[in-house]
């Protein structure tokens, strides 16, 4: 039986695309859970938001959090739902306007 793949959501695509115009730190988290090893990380570094946290659990997982005016939330949370997040609006708009040739004034 053929293997269906599986659709990708425009959105989360979208919002994968402006998460990657966030600076990103990669951390491990030790001893600690993967998200109070990032609160650690946060506090320690005084990192400004917004930012992305890529914090190894072990060799094989890592997990993704997004640091925020309003909080710590989990990337791909905000990568559904980015249009929520004020500081990601403004590199939603960083990006270049196309404009089509046939409104060019030439």
């Amino acid at each position: 039986m053929a293997r269906r793949r599986k659709r990708k959501s425009r959105r989360r695509q979208e919002g994968r695309r402006i998460l990657e115009h966030v600076p990103q730190y990669s951390i491990e988290s030790g001893e600690d859970k993967p998200v109070t090893a990032a609160r650690k990380y946060i506090k320690s570094e005084g990192i400004l938001p917004p930012a992305l946290l890529l914090v190894k659990r072990n060799e094989h997982t890592t997990d993704r959090y997004f640091w925020a005016e309003k909080g710590l939330f989990g990337a791909q949370y905000v990568e559904e739902n980015h249009f929520l997040f004020p500081s990601l609006r403004i590199a939603r708009e960083d990006k270049p306007e196309v404009v089509p040739l046939a409104a060019s004034t030439h």
